[in-house]
């Protein structure tokens, strides 16, 4: 299983899709430093962050730790240790600059 890279300091590989329930889970690792771009969830998020540490304006989430983002909710996530996570997504979440859709599913 290979890795993506959809932006930059931030690798995934997708471990399971299913394109009718728009349903995907994704491995993530990023960087030191890595700031994911600001975006909207057009459906639910589950994280559960593996090593490092994820923070938004929420908080922080460290490893073994795991956070939960509604349909609708909204924000940029800075990983200043570097992370590693699962993540979890119902419904796909929008990058606020450029309408960019993450994860994207198969019509």
């Amino acid at each position: 299983m290979s890795w993506i890279e959809p932006f930059p300091g931030i690798r995934m590989k997708v471990l399971y899709q299913d394109n009718q329930s728009k349903e995907t889970m994704i491995l993530f690792q990023t960087g030191p430093d890595t700031v994911i771009p600001e975006h909207v969830h057009g459906g639910v998020e589950w994280a559960f962050v593996l090593e490092g540490t994820m923070e938004d304006d929420e908080g922080i989430v460290t490893a073994g730790n795991f956070v939960y983002r509604p349909l609708g909710s909204r924000h940029s996530v800075r990983t200043p240790n570097g992370a590693k996570y699962l993540g979890l997504f119902h419904g796909s979440a929008r990058t606020v600059a450029d309408g960019r859709l993450f994860p994207q599913y198969e019509e």
